[in-house]
């Protein structure tokens, strides 16, 4: 505790309820997480009992690495770490039958995606320069980070019309021949790692729940703060004492 300053104090030694720490670049996030993970151990959490994410490996390693020095490997190698997409695929072994997968799933990378996507469009005899494959896989990307199924892009009026006045009127087509076609193949694209956990989560929050107490997250999309941000007020509208003492400030710094 001594190498922190009182502000990254501040963030580590709160477990009162849930926290969001505001930094920039070079500031101390991984030293922070560090730390708050060694404070969790030496307050009675198990190490299976908290997850932490990131979103480069690098980070991963740099905190296993970190963590491993203080408390050991053997407690480090007990702690869910790692990045999303690395944990959600793990979580989703666990529990792949809940969503109608084997916990052999394949995972697929963006080639293999891409060819899948361009075998469609040939297949349905599509303009390959309108239906570009890239953007297809582009637009099916997006739609699953925002957590759209197949089935909710296509009752989505505006999306229809955004395809039509792009004349890609068949896009919601191919989204679900894909969708369909990649749990026949018993696969996963990397967006599916996300979209499959969230449902898992929804509709099965024991597979989580109960195993797991303390979430910490490393770096958050500027997106998904503002969202985050929305809902802590949406939580405590009429309270900013509540909402403010959830936020820590960790002193910004950048990098040019």
């Amino acid at each position: 505790m001594s190498k922190l300053n009182p502000q990254q104090r501040d963030a580590v030694t709160y477990c009162d309820g849930p926290q969001l720490v505001i930094a920039g670049a070079g500031s101390g996030k991984t030293r922070v997480l560090t730390y708050k993970i060694i404070h969790l151990l030496n307050n009675g959490y198990k190490p299976h009992q908290i997850l932490a994410l990131t979103f480069t490996n690098k980070a991963a390693k740099e905190m296993r690495e970190r963590i491993s020095l203080l408390v050991g490997d053997e407690v480090a190698a007990k702690l869910w770490m790692g990045t999303f997409h690395s944990i959600f695929a793990r979580i989703l072994r666990f529990n792949a039958s809940h969503i109608g997968f084997k916990s052999d799933f394949t995972i697929y990378d963006t080639y293999d995606s891409t060819s899948l996507i361009k075998h469609i469009i040939k297949e349905k005899e599509l303009d390959e320069k309108r239906y570009k494959a890239s953007t297809v896989l582009h637009r099916i990307s997006m739609m699953k980070n925002a957590l759209y199924s197949p089935a909710d892009y296509a009752r989505t009026s505006e999306f229809i019309k955004e395809d039509e006045a792009l004349q890609r009127p068949q896009m919601a087509d191919i989204y679900l021949q894909y969708w369909e076609r990649c749990r026949i193949a018993g696969a996963m694209d990397f967006d599916d790692l996300l979209f499959y956990t969230n449902i898992l989560f929804r509709l099965y929050s024991e597979a989580f729940g109960k195993r797991r107490r303390k979430v910490c997250v490393k770096s958050c999309p500027f997106a998904v703060f503002i969202q985050i941000i929305h809902r802590f007020k949406f939580r405590y509208p009429n309270n900013e004492h509540a909402f403010s003492h959830y936020i820590v400030k960790v002193a910004f710094s950048f990098r040019f």
